[in-house]
């Protein structure tokens, strides 16, 4: 395929392209029943792989994690590890994309005719590849955002896992509207204890004297949290992940957040307090320089089969 061809999607898949339950179609055609219990009830779990530059990022990895989550949930399927794979290539090539946000979803489906027992249902897969989402603007990628620590608790591990991405965002988004009263941008999550979790979307980082903590616990392990431990170590930098304190946070050096949806992204104040000169500092800067340098690492980088469609 030309780059031409690859730069511009094709009419049908303009806007982009869904898989949805053995079917492709264009994304605004895509349904769901309203009686999927993935709807009705959040019994579903997800990931959200990135594309860039015509290369997916960490996918082995995340779908990893999928299926890591699917057995969590007792979820199960006819389709192989190979399958899945093939499916996101096949929706990012019917787009054209170079750039995309790539979600895979695996749902209860629907209740059996008069059963409740959620493990008769037949699960289901969906999958959708859009443009790339961002969760800050480009200038906040530059300058960094303000945050603040929501008044709402995280929801505890005890309750749900964490670690098997959801959509139970009650609290995340209760913290984003309260954000947005309090003239933030960006929540950030305690848990029972008082410690720092994550926020809608992103995982949460703290440099201070030197070394990078990120909480151990309540929090989704992100591939890019993990690029961001990985690449810190590469940096000769101690790297801890166990429980941190609000102060811990508020009292960092630098203060960022990690996420697929825009990587390595500077926190500017938290609560109204500044941190710094309110500018990215050092560290975060050259953390998201080599996180986007690593996508073209053919550790983590994998090319999108265009020629496919």
């Amino acid at each position: 395929m030309s780059d031409a061809a690859v730069n511009e999607p094709h009419n049908l898949y303009a806007e982009g392209a869904a898989y949805v339950d053995g079917d492709y179609v264009p994304v605004g055609e895509a349904r769901i029943p309203l009686t999927d219990l993935g709807f009705v009830r959040s019994d579903v779990t997800y990931d959200v792989v990135h594309v860039w530059n015509g290369k997916f990022f960490r996918l082995d990895d995340h779908l990893d994690r999928f299926e890591t989550s699917c057995e969590k949930m007792r979820f199960s399927f006819e389709h192989t590890r190979d399958d899945l794979a093939a499916m996101l290539h096949q929706l990012v090539a019917l787009t054209g994309f170079t750039d995309s946000y790539v979600n895979i979803s695996a749902s209860r489906g629907s209740f059996a005719p008069g059963s409740r027992d959620p493990l008769l249902c037949r699960n289901k897969i969906y999958a959708f590849a859009v443009p790339f989402v961002w969760i800050t603007r480009q200038d906040e990628q530059e300058e960094g955002v303000d945050a603040i620590i929501s008044s709402t608790q995280r929801i505890p591990m005890a309750s749900m896992d964490q670690t098997v991405k959801n959509y139970h965002w009650a609290d995340l988004t209760s913290s984003i509207i309260e954000a947005n009263e309090r003239g933030a941008r960006l929540p950030i999550l305690l848990d029972e204890n008082g410690n720092v979790t994550e926020g809608p979307g992103f995982n949460v980082f703290a440099y201070c004297n030197g070394k990078l903590y990120t909480p151990d616990t309540g929090v989704l392990h992100g591939m890019t949290r993990r690029t961001v431990l990985e690449l810190a170590g590469k940096q000769n930098v101690e790297t801890l992940v166990e429980p941190v304190p609000l102060a811990t946070l508020k009292n960092a050096d630098e203060v960022f957040l990690s996420s697929t949806a825009g990587g390595v992204m500077p926190i500017r104040s938290l609560d109204g307090e500044t941190f710094g000169d309110g500018a990215p500092g050092p560290f975060t800067t050259r953390m998201r320089q080599l996180y986007w340098e690593a996508h073209d690492d053919p550790e983590y980088a994998e090319p999108v089969r265009y020629a496919a469609v």
